[in-house]
């Protein structure tokens, strides 16, 4: 279950509609489970106001779940992505909060859950996706105990002294714990879930495992999963919540850079730049969590200062649109794009501009293309729960060559910690790297990114996949071993 199906509609000129798969590591990661195992996807179907009838697509039964306009605008850009989305990425804009919203959230996450819960088997396993169904597992396991559920969150979860202020902060806990297993992207995001519901809710944990007492006065309470005495006598439920850190299909990443045609477009990319000595790069969703301004701003002073030469070092920032019905977002493309304006203005000569800005999408073949003429990506979010951007990037540097800078509030730096991590607040800092980056020796660049490809390609999102279905099944017999938990070796 996921808010968006795994097909997108296509129109063609005769108004005949078509549906293809959506790009996306998790649709590849899953289509091959959902095929052996006769699976359904419950999702939108991304337009609105219109009802689509159940089908088929490349071995999948598809499900859709219909929206109202008013709808897509009070649950999906309001409360999930004006309410939820901020607040979860520490209130780096500020959260909007409205009951109406609240209200068309719960309604939507009973609709989804009915879907699922009059098309799953008995005692199926359902695996419900981010931070829009929030309250589904809860509904789920209410009409359907005997299901195994799972909730896997995207986005990071906040330390509880930002969650707190959410006025639907303990319905939101309620219907996480609905589920068996919970995943997260970092273990901190894990820990600081833990957290909420020790606050909240009085329960105890031990390490990844949530007690959560059962009311035997409730009929169904025989059918609950894990049932066991905690050490007060009680009958409680476990959940395990814990961090699965997602990853990318790297072997199809591999498989683009290899191929000449892109290799070919990699040099034309770099010719029609001007053949600079150094080429940065950003690819990001036009959002405020990206850190762009942040980028934008340190490396404009390193042309004011004279320490990078135009001439010599470009920026291309690619920045795909992103909820621009939202007025939050339209203002950041204003801003962006006056910063771009007055860097090119200030130190662009007739021949070399200073920061190529991008702002729309591209077909995963260019962006293959443009991560090998890159000589350094720039990850620089200000809270990010993975950025797959980052491993995308590693995963194509075939020639084991190329310099990742990552923000360490990026998930992704749990992992590659051979980048060169920043705090993009401290604007020095962020300087000094990027021009550690430029003159960093062939030697040092290879024996970092053979480590960051090794940990990319090891770690893909097929393990990621497996990892989390193996903790559902092992979750279905009552099986929740703490050893299983990641360290946090940081």
């Amino acid at each position: 279950m996921s808010n968006r199906l795994p097909v997108d509609r296509v129109v063609d000129e005769a108004g005949q509609a078509t549906w293809r798969p959506s790009p996306g590591g998790l649709v590849t990661a899953l289509q091959p489970v959902m095929r052996a195992e006769d699976g359904v996807w419950v999702g939108w179907a991304g337009v609105a106001g219109e009802e689509v009838e159940p089908f088929e697509a490349d071995g999948i039964s598809i499900l859709p779940v219909a929206l109202s306009e008013q709808e897509l605008q009070e649950y999906y850009e309001g409360f999930s992505n004006d309410t939820l989305w901020p607040l979860y990425h520490d209130v780096i804009a500020q959260p909007s909060y409205h009951r109406e919203w609240w209200d068309s959230y719960v309604r939507v996450n009973r609709r989804f859950a009915d879907a699922a819960a009059g098309a799953a088997a008995p005692g199926a396993v359902v695996w419900v996706h981010d931070y829009q169904l929030q309250l589904v597992p809860a509904m789920l396991r209410e009409v359907r105990p005997d299901l195994v559920i799972g909730f896997f969150n995207h986005i990071p979860f906040p330390p509880y002294g930002i969650y707190s202020q959410l006025p639907w902060r303990r319905q939101i806990i309620d219907g996480l714990l609905g589920a068996d297993v919970i995943g997260f992207q970092r273990v901190a995001d894990a820990g600081n879930f833990s957290r909420a519901v020790r606050r909240l809710k009085g329960y105890e944990t031990r390490g990844p495992i949530i007690e959560v007492p059962i009311d035997t006065d409730d009929p169904e309470s025989g059918s609950h999963r894990h049932v066991t005495t905690n050490r007060h006598g009680g009958l409680v439920r476990t959940v395990l919540a814990r961090a699965f850190p997602i990853s990318i299909d790297a072997e199809a990443y591999q498989e683009l850079a290899r191929r000449p045609a892109i290799q070919e477009r990699a040099r034309e990319i770099r010719e029609e730049l001007g053949n600079p000595e150094t080429i940065m790069l950003g690819v990001d969703r036009l959002d405020y969590t990206k850190g762009i301004g942040h980028r934008l701003k340190a490396f404009g002073e390193l042309l004011r200062d004279g320490r990078l030469d135009v001439e010599k070092v470009t920026l291309v920032q690619v920045a795909s649109p992103s909820r621009e019905r939202v007025e939050t977002y339209r203002q950041l493309r204003d801003e962006i794009e006056l910063t771009v304006g007055r860097i090119n203005g200030d130190y662009a000569t007739l021949g070399h501009t200073a920061v190529a800005y991008l702002h729309h999408g591209y077909p995963k073949e260019e962006m293959v293309a443009l991560y090998l003429a890159a000589d350094v990506m720039l990850v620089t979010a200000l809270r990010d729960g993975m950025n797959l951007v980052a491993k995308e990037y590693v995963a194509t540097r075939v020639d084991e060559d190329g310099v990742l800078v990552l923000s360490e509030f990026a998930g992704a730096s749990d992992e590659l910690r051979q980048a060169l991590l920043i705090n993009p607040h401290d604007i020095e800092g962020l300087k000094d790297a990027m021009l550690q980056a430029i003159a960093m020796p062939k030697r040092d660049r290879v024996r970092r990114m053979r480590a960051l490809r090794k940990k990319v390609l090891t770690n893909d999102v097929a393990r990621w996949s497996a990892s989390f279905l193996e903790a559902l099944t092992r979750s279905a017999h009552g099986d929740h071993p703490l050893q299983d938990a990641p360290v946090n070796r940081r």
